[in-house]
């Protein structure tokens, strides 16, 4: 998502702008955009690396080539082999990662409804229980989606309710568990374990 957002960045207010030549400034500019932009500084790094390398191999002198050159990179960086959801594990897992209004919640009840419309047996994990609210608006999901949700008390340990929601999957049945967890950046690794 921070690679996508970013792509948005280059795409409507142009980080770019401002700039007339491919220098040093330039390029610590850049590098302090993505960073502020939750990009991560080894992705930042590797992705300005790469632009460097590739702006001297091209000849590259304007800085409208390197932004469209910038967009071919982090477009590529965000290629990771198929992109198909794998749901062959019984039950699935899939768990739902991000910032905090970025539409986990909802996207889990979209993706539920049209997961039980192809015939499958789905069940909700409300582990997000920082939230205030956040299981009631995966109950209210769940109503609508005509889906089995396993949820505690706000304040829970979110791994119990993982827990209680594929014990609950294997003995229902279920075909696939969309987890719901707290809102945090994928690159925090405390908070990601």
């Amino acid at each position: 998502l921070p690679i996508y957002g970013f792509l948005q960045i280059i795409k409507k207010i142009g980080i770019f702008k401002g700039f007339s030549k491919l220098d040093d400034e330039f390029y610590d500019n850049l590098e302090e955009s993505m960073i502020l932009a939750d990009m991560g500084v080894e992705t930042t790094l590797k992705a300005v690396d790469q632009l460097r390398a590739r702006t001297k191999a091209e000849k590259i002198k304007d800085v409208e080539g390197a932004r469209e050159c910038m967009k071919e990179i982090l477009a590529d960086m965000m290629r990771v082999g198929d992109p198909a959801l794998n749901l062959n594990g019984k039950p699935a897992v899939v768990l739902f990662i991000g910032v905090n209004g970025v539409g986990k919640t909802t996207t889990i009840g979209k993706i539920g409804s049209k997961l039980k419309g192809e015939g499958k047996k789905v069940l909700f994990s409300a582990a997000d229980t920082f939230r205030a609210a956040a299981a009631e608006q995966l109950v209210i999901w769940s109503e609508r989606a005509g889906v089995d949700i396993v949820r505690q008390k706000e304040g829970a340990d979110p791994a119990a309710v993982v827990f209680d929601s594929l014990s609950a999957a294997k003995a229902r049945g279920t075909d696939v568990v969309l987890v719901d967890t707290a809102g945090r950046l994928h690159n925090k690794a405390n908070l990601m374990n």
